[in-house]
């Protein structure tokens, strides 16, 4: 079928244009037309406005122009005539206005820096080009300069200075380290905008010597490099935390100007520890959607695109725990001149009018001035049919001299605009561009499109001739285009014949003949039917078409939209589709397309394929639709229905389905009537009046339904008064003063007749007044205003129609508007029940007074102050609603010993109404909360010290706390207990005369005058009398629990090791281990095994004054441990008063010890004298400085050689080269388990004979556990250093 568009697009862009005397740059001219038309210079290709060239290749300054006949170029350079002739290294592009300086072959390009602009010139006019500044890019190298190293103490904020050489254009900035690896950038550490480093705060981790900023000039290809920057941080402990500062900008505003369609960047970098976060808003106003993105971790703003609306006050904050710092920046968009109106060329026959507009807008407002042929308009040749007018050229009865080429200029501080636009005034007798005698194709009863592209000047006039000596085309069967081109809307085979257009102007006639045949429609006269096929059996679907004679058609099978399996099974015919061999997979619809060069038709059919049945095969199908539909018996409200079925293709039909249609209301929509057995082939039918009936029935049988029968005829029924009325009536007012009707209207068919209305009715219930109705139209709302408020109405809705009312409807209860209501409930009265609940009574407000439907009672309590704690707390309302008439309620929940405010409010569905006076009551006192803590510190050898917390809740005055304690043995059983009364005011205790080494559970809580609170339970144990540590029977006539657990993990710190003590139910000779670390560390556990199945553990090498986190675990039981448990080691002070120098096995060790190193003393300085060397003086030998000597890195066993000296500095702060780790942590060596590394157990370091054994002897027993000369007094180890 032939397109409007595309049989008349061919010229029409050019006709339209040219016929409207405006010609646009961008539109093609015809050929022909071009060579014989004068037209003035337009310029087609310049250089940009600002051009920055690479001083090492040529310069090419471009200037392409067009015009009838060719313009000739030149150029001015800085204001004056650029003579190219005169300057070996310029040359012009040949039949081209763009000029190429040779930079390569001697010449240098900042010779040739300005500002350039090309002028086009032909009879018709000048064109003039852009102001072209010339620049060469620079890329300077980084001056000289020594820079010292940054010393920064940890915490503190830094800035790295990269300050690069100014280039043309600026470089590009990044920093990166000698590995030539860009250095990683976070919210702490990032770039800013000017290329320096801000560090939010310096770590440890930013220590390096390599921070080297580097510049890239793009238009140079090159990089230069700023000397390395070294960075070197110091610490402090503790590191001091600060509030935010910024860094950039400074103070506390600033200002920003940029320009309109332009990315505005606004930048905020500030210190502070920990690390601030950035966020930014614009006071007054929101952040533009879609426009606002954050860069460098939020740091940046970018608005893109902005525009004047996008100024205003932007503020950044910077923020971290400790504060908040902001900074304003003051954001002016500015614009540089931009087009609202930019002139367009002007196409003009003589004596014609015509304007050129320039309109330009920007901030400031631009100042707009006209050039003529490059000449200011004001020293031009006079053109007396020009006028300007401002932003306007006027021009009147224009004469062929008038053509000219003009420039506007629109101008501010910012910049400018400069556009071309010609004058072109022609005289040209008509064109005709259309082909002659062109053949157009229309197939019947379609649209016909016929050219006539044309040009002339002045415009020419069009008409159209049926035939050379046929009557002028006039009348509502045609339309005439614009362009030329006529239309028939509709097109018969009469239309066929010779149509010529005639085009005519004041210099001449000219005419074109074009030829239009009226083609046949392609139509299928045997379209493919349904079909159901036997697997494996043959079938074959028809497409016979009928087609104009002189069409050649095309057919194309499809199945499901889609092409033919690439399978031989598949034979297209002439007329038809064979598939033999059918398989399940062929099932589906089958499309026969015909295509012609004007037309295109399609027909589908569905196959199914369904299994083959027993020989004989029978064919089993959907049944033929019924037929010979007839209608008898017609009455007002039913008709007698019969038909004939189809053939039921060997499958009975099982029911037949009725479907009607309503031609008056709803035509092409077919509901549901009624369904009958297959049996039955008549059916008597309900109607309803009003309504212009069709019917067709559809048969089903097992394997579907059939077509649709074809539609009985129509059987229009008698308008009747409607039968119902309206449903779901009611009455709600919406405003206090109003009654709201609505209702469900009736439907379509309901009507029974034309005119369908609704009389409404409503009357106030129990007032003797008469009904109120209104009718109105088919609508499903009527608003009654002026009403009572809430007051109870009569409503009913009747339906009626032109031949009367249907009949009288129900009445309805409904309510004009509520509003809230008027009184307060009275005589409000609180009974406290107990320290947690109360009973609130109050009377009932009068009904009259509620105004609306009672929805109930609402009490509104809070607590005004708690009389055990002084401190108050934000009052939180707790509202309880009461569902209807009720008088009284209790509140849950309360607090004790507390003063509680409540009012109470009536609510309707309007809302609350006022509230009743604040009504004061006090509960009494209850028990209390158990203590908020329990802590047991500083444990000795007789005594504990007990510290605690009052409870959160004391819910009344504390009288005294009540402590319970009794003794825990070996076999879990609990001793006598012992009960003390604490006065309320104290925080501690200090329990004295407790056995040592015995561990010992406690109970506690508080008391008021109402009673005993819960209690909480703590176990410690005093520390052991180390000289009479026995292993204790483990398992002896105990019955073991059979699932294992460790429980009561208790610790008794000193300050530098801890007593770990557990209790263990479960199999027999569990091995233990004992894993700690400092308390809120991410570090991994250390970990310590427990010798033997002992139930205790000694931690050495803590430091002091720091909290450690334990818990105790057994080997071999997968994910079996304590609980965790938290203790701190006390703070650096002098030994406990515990003199271990009267122990005996203090004294029997230290003599043993004493003699052992005597005897060594006498082999040394045996072995010296004879002039040997032994293992200790040969490590001598080998390090300098024994005192910094460290543990062997291989072994992590001690030197073999230590100093007196060396000896005597243990009780000092260790020093570079000490043996305890800088964690403030304790290696698995720095503790043991047992006291066999003391020389007391049976694997000691002590032969039989008294000599050590270690790194004197070919043997090692056993290392030495590293960190034993750690400061703790009780270590035997250090009392035995200290000795000697």
């Amino acid at each position: 079928m032939m397109k409007k568009k595309s049989i008349s697009a061919s010229n029409a862009s050019l006709v339209l244009f040219l016929c409207q005397m405006i010609s646009a740059l961008d539109v093609p001219l015809d050929s022909k037309l071009l060579e014989e038309l004068s037209q003035p210079p337009t310029i087609t290709q310049q250089s940009p406005k600002d051009y920055i060239v690479d001083p090492r290749e040529n310069i090419v300054i471009q200037c392409e122009a067009k015009g009838k006949p060719p313009p000739s170029f030149s150029w001015t350079r800085n204001g004056t005539h650029f003579d190219i002739d005169k300057d070996a290294q310029v040359t012009m592009k040949p039949n081209s206005g763009t000029l190429v300086i040779n930079i390569m072959n001697g010449g240098k390009a900042e010779a040739y820096e300005g500002v350039y602009q090309c002028t086009a010139r032909n009879e018709r006019g000048a064109a003039i080009s852009n102001n072209i500044v010339i620049r060469p890019s620079r890329s300077p190298l980084w001056t000289k300069e020594k820079l010292e190293p940054n010393q920064v103490r940890e915490g503190d904020s830094l800035v790295l200075h990269c300050r690069p050489p100014v280039g043309l254009p600026p470089p590009i900035i990044f920093w990166m380290d000698n590995a030539f690896q860009r250095l990683p950038q976070s919210e702490r550490v990032s770039q800013g905008l000017n290329g320096d480093l801000y560090f939010s705060n310096v770590q440890p981790e930013d220590i390096r010597e390599d921070y080297i900023c580097y510049a890239r000039f793009n238009h140079t290809q090159t990089i230069q490099q700023k000397q390395p920057i070294s960075v070197k941080v110091f610490s402090t402990r503790p590191v001091t935390e600060r509030q935010p500062v910024l860094l950039t900008p400074t103070g506390s505003t600033s200002t920003k100007v940029e320009l309109r369609g332009n990315v505005l960047l606004l930048e905020c970098i500030a210190a502070g520890l920990p690390t601030p976060v950035i966020r930014w808003i614009k006071e007054g106003g929101e952040l533009p959607a879609n426009r606002t993105f954050f860069e460098n971790f939020k740091k940046t703003l970018k608005i893109i695109d902005v525009s004047e609306a996008d100024s205003g006050n932007y503020k950044c904050i910077a923020r971290n725990t400790l504060g908040s710092a902001h900074h304003v920046i003051s954001v002016t968009v500015k614009a540089a001149p931009y087009w609202i109106t930019a002139p367009r060329n002007l196409v003009l026959s003589p004596g014609e009018d015509g304007t050129l507009i320039c309109r330009a807008n920007g901030n400031p407002k631009p100042s707009i001035s006209w050039l003529a042929n490059g000449v200011p308009i004001a020293i031009a040749p006079e053109d007396p049919s020009r006028k300007v007018d401002g932003d306007t050229i006027i021009f009147s009865h224009v004469q062929e001299r008038s053509s000219a080429v003009y420039q506007c200029n629109a101008s501010n501080e910012y910049g400018y605009l400069l556009a071309n636009a010609f004058v072109n005034v022609l005289a040209e007798p008509p064109r005709i561009l259309t082909p002659a005698n062109k053949l157009y194709q229309v197939i019947a009863d379609s649209p016909a499109l016929l050219d006539c592209a044309y040009f002339g000047s002045p415009k020419p006039e069009i008409e159209w001739f049926k035939g050379v000596k046929g009557s002028i085309l006039r009348g509502s069967e045609y339309i005439f285009h614009d362009n030329g081109t006529l239309e028939i809307p509709v097109a018969q085979k009469d239309s066929t014949g010779a149509y010529t257009c005639v085009a005519r102007n004041k210099l001449g006639k000219i005419q074109n003949e074009v030829q239009l045949e009226i083609k046949d429609p392609t139509v299928i006269i045997k379209q493919p039917e349904y079909k159901v096929i036997q697997r494996y059996g043959q079938v074959s679907f028809e497409c016979i078409i009928k087609h104009d004679s002189t069409l050649l058609p095309t057919v194309i099978w499809l199945k499901d939209n889609d092409e033919l399996p690439d399978d031989e099974r598949f034979l297209v015919g002439k007329d038809n589709l064979t598939i033999m061999n059918v398989t399940d997979k062929d099932d589906g619809t089958y499309t026969c397309i015909v295509n012609t060069t004007l037309d295109s038709v399609s027909a589908s059919a569905v196959l199914t394929v369904v299994a083959a049945p027993p020989t004989p095969a029978i064919i089993y199908a959907r049944p033929n639709p019924p037929f010979d539909l007839e209608l008898t018996g017609q009455l007002e409200r039913s008709v007698e229905l019969s038909w004939i079925p189809g053939d039921e293709n060997n499958s009975p039909i099982t029911n037949f389905v009725i479907e009607y249609e309503d031609g008056l209301h709803e035509p092409g929509v077919w509901h549901y009537q009624t369904e009958v057995p297959g049996t039955q082939t008549t059916v008597q039918l309900k109607l309803s009046p009003y309504v212009n009936y069709s019917f067709r029935v559809i048969a089903v049988n097992e394997i579907g339904r059939s077509q649709p029968s074809e539609p009985s005829e129509q059987y229009l029924t008698k308008s009747a008064n409607p039968d119902e009325n309206p449903s779901n009536v009611q009455g709600i007012g919406s405003e206090p003063d109003n009654l709201v009707i609505t209702w469900e209207s009736l439907k379509g068919f309901q009507s029974n007749g034309p005119g369908l209305q609704y009389k409404v009715s409503w009357r106030q219930k129990d007032v003797d007044d008469e009904w109120t109705s209104v009718i109105v139209a088919n609508v499903s709302k009527y608003i009654v205003s002026g009403t009572p408020t809430f007051v109870p109405y009569e409503i009913k809705v009747q339906a009626l129609n032109d031949l009367g009312y249907a009949p009288e409807p129900s009445e309805v209860i409904g309510h004009s508007g509520e509003d809230l209501p008027m009184v307060a409930p009275g005589n409000v009265q609180v009974h406290v029940i107990n320290s947690t609940l109360a009973k609130v009574h109050w009377d009932p407000v009068p009904l009259k007074t509620v105004r609306g439907h009672l929805q109930g009672y609402k009490v509104y309590y809070w607590k005004v102050q708690s009389l055990s704690r002084r401190s108050r707390r934000h009052v939180e309302k707790k509202i309880l609603t009461f569902r209807g008439n009720k008088t009284f309620g209790m509140l849950p929940g309360l607090e004790p010993y507390s003063t509680y405010k409540l009012n109470v409010r009536v609510a309707n569905g309007k809302g609350e109404g006022p509230a009743s006076p604040d009504k004061v009551f006090r509960t009494p006192e209850g028990v209390p909360g158990s203590p908020s803590f329990l802590k047991i510190t500083n444990p000795t050898l007789d005594s504990l010290t007990l510290e605690w917390g009052s409870p959160t809740h004391p819910n009344g005055v504390l009288t005294s706390y009540i402590l319970k304690f009794q003794p825990i043995n070996n076999t879990h059983e609990l001793g006598p207990l012992v009960e003390i009364r604490i006065p309320a005011n104290e925080s501690s205790l200090i329990l004295k005369n407790l056995n040592y080494s015995t561990r010992y559970k406690f109970y506690f809580n508080a008391q008021t005058s109402v009673g005993s609170g819960n209690q909480i339970t703590e176990e410690a144990v005093t520390i052991m009398d180390e000289a009479g540590i026995l292993h204790p029977a483990v398992g002896a006539g105990k019955v073991q629990p059979l699932y294992p657990r460790i429980r009561n993990v208790t610790t008794a710190a000193a300050e530098t090791y801890a007593n770990i003590s557990w209790e263990y139910e479960g199999p027999d000779h569990a091995h233990f281990y004992v894993e700690y670390g400092v308390a809120g560390s991410k570090e991994d556990w250390k970990k310590e095994i427990v010798n033997g199945s002992r139930s205790f553990f000694v931690l050495k090498g803590l430091t002091p004054g720091t909290a450690y986190k334990v818990r105790v675990g057994a080997e071999g039981l997968s994910g079996f441990r304590s609980s965790e448990d938290v203790f701190e080691t006390g703070p650096a002070m002098a030994s406990r008063q515990v003199d271990i120098a009267t122990q005996g096995w203090f004294i029997g060790l230290m003599c043993a010890v004493a003699l052992l190193i005597l005897i060594l003393l006498i082999v040394c300085f045996i072995r010296r004298n004879k002039g040997g060397k032994y293992p200790v003086k040969e490590k001598e030998d080998a390090h300098a400085d024994p005192e910094i000597q460290p543990m062997k890195e291989d072994d992590g066993t001690f030197g073999e050689y230590r100093s007196l000296e060396s000896d005597a500095e243990d009780h000092k702060p260790l020093k570079k080269g000490s043996r305890t780790p800088s964690d403030r942590t304790v290696k698995k060596e720095d503790s043991d388990d047992s006291l066999v590394d003391y020389g007391e157990g049976v694997n000691g370091q002590f032969n039989e004979d008294g000599s050590f054994i270690g790194q004197y002897s070919g043997k090692k027993e056993k290392e030495p556990a590293e960190g034993n000369e750690s400061s703790e007094a009780p270590s035997p180890v250090n009392a035995m250093n200290s000795f000697v």
